[in-house]
């Protein structure tokens, strides 16, 4: 591996590791607020923070190519794409935090990594066929699920359906985003996706905020600033950075690590633990995760030049 392409690879797993950190900085957060409440001052703090990148950018943009300038139509590309992504990020965010609230913070990090292997069965409605192992990695995921989330009495809690639903979002969110983002720039599509679930979460909190305390936001803002700054601000602009000099799979592969993460930091932070069963799980659904990922199709016909040259 060249490099550049090592250090593109580092910059995504810290990604992954601030992302990792954030389930617990979310767990703790919606102890003291609102899902609505929290989602909203995220998602403002992340869209300012990701202002000064744009500007950076754009001046070193127009040192490279004086006579470029964004036309309407960009602009109106720019503006649609993030009204779209940013309504799934919002939805899929807040999913995401309402289940939080009565699972653990390891078990969501799994969970919603689920996205990984459900992002080639949604893109069945955009009329692209997923390969076969895509559904052999679906039904190992969903066993993995099971031994996670299932109870001795063939019950799960309803923290586990919401980050289930979180995941399925955030699947259509990937989507959208790969259909927007070879039209405008991948910083400013984050920034006004960031904008539009702003916008919504904050419409949301009279609705949903009737308890909220100026006690309860003071409790809540450091993992608020953690979300908003480190996990919105810092970890997409590593991801885009990142992205730059590394393949798609190697980038995945790198980023899926967010669910080991996420299960450390709760067992580090938050003391959680996890049984034989929930391990089993796990590692059901991380391996379906990494299957999931690898060219093991074009490796198996005995194409492995190609198949490393993808990765």
């Amino acid at each position: 591996m060249k490099d550049r392409e090592l250090k593109s690879t580092v910059l995504l797993l810290i990604a992954a590791l601030i992302w990792g950190v954030a389930f617990v900085a979310q767990e703790i957060g919606a102890g003291y607020v609102d899902a609505f409440t929290f989602l909203s001052m995220r998602s403002w703090l992340s869209f300012f923070v990701l202002l000064p990148v744009i500007a950076w950018k754009t001046r070193a943009a127009r040192q490279e190519e004086p006579s470029r300038e964004n036309g309407r139509e960009d602009r109106r590309m720019l503006l649609i794409g993030g009204a779209c992504t940013g309504f799934f990020l919002f939805a899929a965010s807040a999913a995401q935090q309402i289940g939080i609230a009565t699972t653990t913070a390891g078990k969501s990090s799994f969970i919603t990594a689920m996205y990984v292997v459900l992002v080639p069965v949604v893109s069945v409605i955009f009329r692209k066929r997923p390969p076969a192992k895509v559904w052999f990695c679906v039904v190992m995921a969903v066993a993995g699920l099971y031994l996670l989330c299932m109870s001795g009495k063939l019950q799960i809690v309803s923290g586990d359906l919401w980050t289930l639903l979180a995941a399925l979002l955030f699947a259509f969110q990937i989507l959208l985003i790969h259909r927007f983002v070879g039209k405008v720039d991948g910083v400013k599509l984050t920034c006004a996706e960031f904008f539009f679930e702003a916008v919504l979460a904050t419409a949301c909190v009279p609705f949903f905020a009737g308890g909220l305390t100026a006690d309860s936001i003071v409790k809540a803002l450091p993992s608020i600033l953690y979300a908003g700054l480190f996990s919105g601000g810092i970890g997409y602009t590593l991801q885009t950075l990142g992205e730059k000099h590394v393949s798609p799979p190697i980038a995945s592969l790198a980023m899926c690590m967010e669910s080991v993460f996420g299960a450390l930091a709760g067992w580090l932070i938050l003391h959680e633990r996890f049984s034989v069963r929930e391990l089993s799980g796990c590692g059901l659904m991380f391996l379906a995760i990494l299957l999931a990922e690898l060219p093991i199709d074009r490796l198996l016909k005995g194409d492995r030049h190609e198949a490393t040259e993808e990765l």
